[in-house]
């Protein structure tokens, strides 16, 4: 394995460990986490299959609800969103996926609790009202997200500079 896979490998394993840390709900690294796996590994099944593997490692230890399947879709589409970072990677871009994962997650979860908790009449007013309710969650998602995405590109960036073979595949 070469410096740079086991550095990312690093960067997304203390990303999942930090899901440990008391934190506020959803201001987690898990949408960023994706994002930077997706922008760096240049093998697409490493791209998918390692940030994954540390999702479900955690999820397995902090349980497991109804709604994981939309999770790790979201999830999924965000390591995708980051595959197009490898092309198109600046700061506006890495900006505009990082809300674009954070506005998919949002839409996508909160529609599943919508659609199968029971906890909201099955009307547009219920999702109406379902959405409304998680506004203080997007939140917290939309600032996790911005704050762990520059955390993630900004110190592997810097660590590029610093150690210059990480540079390469």
């Amino acid at each position: 394995m070469n410096s740079k896979i086991a550095t990312l490998i690093g960067f997304i394993l203390l990303a999942a460990l930090s899901r440990f840390l008391p934190h506020f709900p959803n201001f987690t690294p898990m949408m960023a986490l994706a994002l930077f796996s997706g922008a760096f590994f240049t093998d697409k099944k490493q791209a998918f299959l390692i940030p994954l593997a540390a999702m479900f490692l955690s999820d397995f230890f902090l349980g497991f609800h109804n709604l994981m399947p939309l999770t790790y879709l979201c999830f999924a589409v965000t390591v995708g969103m980051g595959m197009w970072l490898q092309q198109h990677r600046s700061a506006g871009s890495i900006a505009f996926t990082a809300l674009a994962s954070s506005v998919l997650f949002f839409t996508v979860t909160n529609f599943g609790v919508w659609a199968f908790s029971g906890m909201y009449s099955k009307s547009a007013a219920g999702l109406a009202t379902c959405y409304i309710a998680a506004l203080p969650f997007f939140q917290n998602s939309l600032m996790g997200d911005a704050l762990y995405t520059v955390t993630l590109f900004g110190g592997f960036a810097l660590l590029e500079r610093m150690v210059p073979k990480l540079r390469t595949v």
